[in-house]
């Protein structure tokens, strides 16, 4: 609510966001479409809680995130907010289960190994579950990166360009399956995409301009 976000660049300060709202719902896929620089991964972070506005709100499920605590604030993005960036980001040293699994055990969430599988399975992978990162193509990492994020059954996911380092062919697969396990799990999503194509498959569409949330 009405959040603005401004950094120092140089000599000169750089206002990024002015006074932007944006409202997710439940079951809500939204997709972000905005060119490189207008402070689309800005929007990101505030909304994950992974930057604080200078001035506004960040509201997750009705509660102010700017009057919580750093570990409070941590609490809340490891139970209720999920992260795909483009970038898998997994640890290499670890299998596609193991890396599914994880999130869940620092959460304390009963039955994680079985949930990590679960999700796997529905996105295909049942039997690379035991490979390591490196064993996997690029479209199967990028899948393992969105179970892990679903794997804490968040209710908001937050994803920057989750099919931006894949193919066109694979990028097609990986979306449907992105949208289809969001809609399964009853999550609100805003997903930032260059991808008109992709973008017109969700449910809402919105841009950002002079530091403002518009709707396309």
């Amino acid at each position: 609510q009405d959040v603005s976000r401004t950094y120092r660049s140089g000599d000169h300060d750089l206002q990024v966001l002015r006074d932007a709202n944006l409202t997710l719902h439940a079951g809500e896929i939204v997709a972000l479409v905005a060119p490189s620089g207008t402070g689309k991964s800005t929007l990101l972070h505030l909304a994950g809680l992974l930057e604080r506005p200078d001035t506004g709100a960040v509201l997750v499920d009705g509660r102010n995130a700017g009057t919580l605590s750093d570990p409070e604030r941590t609490a809340i993005r490891r139970d209720r907010i999920g992260f795909v960036y483009q970038a898998h980001h997994l640890l290499a040293e670890f299998t596609a289960l193991e890396n599914v699994t994880l999130p869940q055990m620092i959460g304390g969430r009963p039955g994680a190994k079985d949930r990590a599988m679960a999700l796997l399975t529905a996105f295909g992978l049942k039997e690379r579950a035991h490979h390591l990162p490196g064993k996997l193509s690029g479209g199967e990492k990028q899948r393992v990166a969105i179970a892990r994020a679903l794997a804490n059954a968040p209710a908001i996911l937050l994803a920057d360009e989750p099919t931006g380092n894949l193919d066109v062919g694979t990028s097609g697969v990986v979306f449907q399956e992105l949208l289809r396990m969001v809609r399964h799990e009853g999550v609100a999503a805003l997903i930032a995409t260059h991808n008109p194509e992709l973008a017109a498959q969700m449910d809402r569409r919105v841009t950002l301009q002079d530091g403002q949330v518009v709707e396309l």
